[in-house]
Order: C-alpha cells, then sequence, then structure tokens
C-alpha cells in the first residue's frame, strides 16, 4: 500500500497536492546567514564548515510508515569531528565508500515538532553508495525521534507533521 498524493489540511482546510514524505534543514542549527563568505566557512548542499572548527554533514533519518510501503526521511545535519569529516570527505566521490564503519556524530538539527530538543542527540553517520545522502542512525533513547526511527509512524503521523510544518503557527 503507498500513501494517497494529497491531502485535506485540517489547519488550512484546504487540499495539498502532495503528501510530503521528506523534510530538510537547509543549514544546521549553528549556521547564521552572516557566515556566508566568511573565512573557514561555507556551506554547500551535502557539507558544512564553521570558522574552520565545525564540521558537518547532511544525511537522513528514515523512519518506516507502518501502514504503507513508504518511508519518511528528515534531512538533518551531523557534527563530525575534524578527522571523520575529512576521512568522509576524501572518500566522499569514491566507490565501495558504504563499507567504511559508521561515524559518530551530533545531530545538529532542531527538528521543530518534537519535545525536547532533537539538538545534540547522539547518531551514527553511515556512508552510502555514491550519490546517496549518509543514513543517520540515532542511538537508541527514549527521545520521541528515536522512538519513531526505531518503531515506524502511521500515515495519519506523516499527514500531522507535515500540517505542523507547513503552518508552523497552527496549534493542533
Amino acid at each position: 500500500m503507498s500513501i494517497d498524493s494529497g491531502f485535506l489540511c485540517s489547519c488550512c482546510g484546504g487540499r495539498h497536492d502532495e503528501l510530503p514524505l521528506s523534510f530538510h534543514m537547509p543549514a544546521p542549527a549553528y549556521w547564521s546567514p552572516e557566515m556566508t563568505g566568511a573565512p573557514g566557512s561555507v556551506l554547500s548542499s551535502d557539507q558544512c564548515i564553521i570558522e574552520a572548527e565545525h564540521f558537518f554533514v547532511h544525511g537522513l533519518i528514515e523512519i518506516p510508515i507502518i501502514d504503507t510501503d513508504e518511508t519518511f526521511s528528515w534531512g538533518v545535519w551531523v557534527s563530525l569531528s575534524r578527522d571523520s569529516f575529512a576521512r568522509m570527505s576524501r572518500l566522499w566521490e569514491t566507490p565501495g565508500r558504504e563499507s567504511e564503519p559508521p561515524y559518530f556524530g551530533w545531530l545538529s538539527s532542531e527538528l521543530p515538532v518534537y519535545e525536547p530538543t532533537t539538538l545534540n542527540l547522539k547518531t551514527n553517520l553511515h556512508t552510502r553508495p555514491v550519490g546517496l545522502r549518509p543514513a543517520v542512525e540515532l542511538e537508541p533513547t527514549g527521545h520521541p525521534l528515536a522512538v519513531e526511527q526505531r518503531t515506524g509512524i502511521t500515515s495519519a503521523r506523516v499527514r500531522e507533521l507535515a500540517e505542523l510544518l507547513l503552518h508552523p503557527g497552527h496549534q493542533m
């Protein structure tokens, strides 16, 4: 079974043509627009460096949607040590990079629909074949995001997430 492509929104009363199955954070929580062009700071769609001291990679937290054959994804940023970031960068375009052991990191995206904050949750970052974003595995804690990654979510939860993210000021 797959998710219907559209949905009736309980926030705005309108019909949205698609039920988004992924949301991406555009930058690590620690990035600010003023850093653009600053020495030692760069933001691309895949990697970020802040002041030549803090290193981040864009990866996916994938959550199975248990009443469908689909997967919901959070595009998030994970901080890595200088050495791990350097190794991952060296292998970025190397076939077979997916055989690398996972890299330890800290979740560096604050997903607004979770309490407590998602910042600084422990992660393992798994590289995948060239062209695919790394997979982010959260430490198996009781944090709601970690629980959802382990147990999955329903399509109703996906719709709830979409409504919260498409209408951030609305109270459910």
